[in-house]
């Protein structure tokens, strides 16, 4: 065989329909847009967004199916801005199959993405939402009766050196200025400005500072340590099947105890426009959600029974509020029960893992966008993508278009296996033949092993 050698190209002047490189597709992402056309997704989005664009006026936007489908690809993708979820869907033949691009047009760019965003309201995207949710229950996976709620923050798209005061507007520098001359320095150069700021005593509080780029973001303390401005994200997962239910997102300086209240009223609103014929009935959280005021009004206002884990130490009921002591010790025997240890260990698995999944691989653990409100739309994208997973693992036993990529390496201990049981007693013939099973069980779609099946990663 001759060697095939590199030449200049000129550019064709026109090229056929036929000639253009097609893709083979993915079996996720086919599989997802069967789970979505299931349902009638685009007709759904589609009459969903029609009261926020003109009917003849102005040039085509991108469709709605198209848009979300692509925020769906910056969960499973792992991608954290427009930018790249725009570069990465004009990269991928792959991933133009399932937006469904036609072979001669362009995908959108991340600019059209702005704009969309900017013209559907927050409302749009919780309906998209519940949309999601009601496939899960059209499955059987949802109930909603017993929810784990949880919280982490979200870095927020604004450095500290933007913090101005609210009172006088001024950031930061020119404030320790002000107090340099007040203690009669006057005309001080950086160097001294920096000497005197560090001997000073900080306190940079929310009531006082405000960032100039992002207002609604707050100073807060990061997971890691680090003070940042920051946004709250707080899940409400169902327990029993992991998914999210009610993901809100909040400004970081929002205290648990008092955003508990408000989480559980929007999972039950989600529930309902779900179609779940449960609604939540029990809440299990952690010691910072755990507040006298809150469980007493969990308990009379929104009827829900709480397991709360409870923080040491001696408690007063002298001029408490009637019915506030009960509450809380009907908690604290629950959660001392068998049942309530149960669900607290369930709380630390599934909640958690929702913020491994949407924050971490799903690349929503830094806000790109600015304002509670889009920082919500991203978010509530990405949790309702999550959901997805969660559908297609129990659906065709895959959860993220990479699981494949992992299940490589239980073929290699399989094949270990295989190769020691040769050498071994029967038994490890046996264990290998099992772990190959489970493997292709819960890690391979069932339609890869149907005779005649093609699969592709084909990207």
């Amino acid at each position: 065989m001759a060697m095939g050698r590199q030449e200049s190209q000129q550019e064709q002047m026109w090229v056929a329909a036929q000639r253009l490189p097609r893709s083979p597709g993915h079996v996720f992402y086919e599989k997802l847009n069967a789970v979505l056309d299931a349902g009638d997704f685009d007709r759904f989005v589609e009459e969903l967004c029609a009261p926020h664009y003109a009917e003849d006026v102005g040039r085509p936007s991108i469709p709605p199916g198209m848009y979300f489908r692509m925020l769906f690809v910056g969960y499973f993708e792992g991608l954290e801005s427009q930018r790249a979820i725009a570069w990465r869907c004009a990269d991928s033949l792959s991933l133009r199959s399932f937006l469904r691009v036609e072979v001669t047009k362009g995908t959108p760019d991340h600019s059209s993405m702005t704009n969309t965003r900017k013209r559907l309201p927050e409302e749009v995207f919780w309906q998209v939402f519940a949309f999601v949710l009601r496939v899960a229950v059209e499955h059987g996976l949802l109930k909603g009766k017993t929810i784990a709620v949880d919280s982490t923050t979200l870095e927020a798209n604004a450095a500290m050196k933007s913090l101005v005061r609210r009172a006088t507007n001024e950031d930061w520098k020119t404030y320790v200025k002000r107090l340099m001359k007040a203690e009669g320095i006057e005309n001080p150069n950086d160097e001294e400005v920096r000497r005197f700021d560090r001997k000073r005593k900080k306190k940079t509080s929310n009531k006082e500072w405000k960032s100039a780029t992002d207002p609604d973001s707050r100073v807060t303390k990061m997971k890691d340590g680090r003070t940042h401005l920051a946004y709250k994200a707080e899940h409400a997962v169902e327990l029993g099947s992991g998914l999210i239910v009610a993901p809100v997102v909040y400004r970081g300086d929002d205290t648990d105890a008092e955003t508990l209240p408000v989480t559980v009223e929007v999972a039950r609103e989600q529930l309902t426009a779900a179609g779940s014929p449960h609604h939540v009935d029990e809440v299990v959280g952690d010691k910072g959600y755990h507040k006298a005021e809150t469980i007493q009004t969990l308990e009379e206002v929104e009827q829900v029974r709480t397991y709360i884990a409870e923080r040491r130490g001696r408690r007063k009921w002298q001029d408490k509020p009637e019915g506030q002591q009960h509450a809380v010790y009907a908690n604290r025997q629950r959660i001392k029960g068998h049942r309530g240890r149960r669900l607290g260990r369930q709380r630390s698995e599934q909640a958690e893992r929702s913020f491994a999944h949407t924050c971490e691989t799903g690349g929503g653990r830094r806000a790109w966008l600015r304002g509670v409100a889009n920082v919500s739309k991203s978010h509530v994208m990405r949790a309702a993508a999550c959901n997805l997973g969660i559908i297609m693992l129990a659906l065709f036993g895959v959860g993220t278009p990479r699981t494949l990529q992992g299940g490589l390496g239980l073929v290699f201990i399989a094949l270990v296996w295989l190769v020691w049981g040769a050498f071994s007693p029967r038994r490890a013939r046996s264990a290998s033949g099992a772990l190959c099973g489970r493997w292709r069980s819960s890690i391979l779609p069932p339609a890869i092993f149907q005779p005649g099946a093609a699969f592709s990663t084909g990207c």
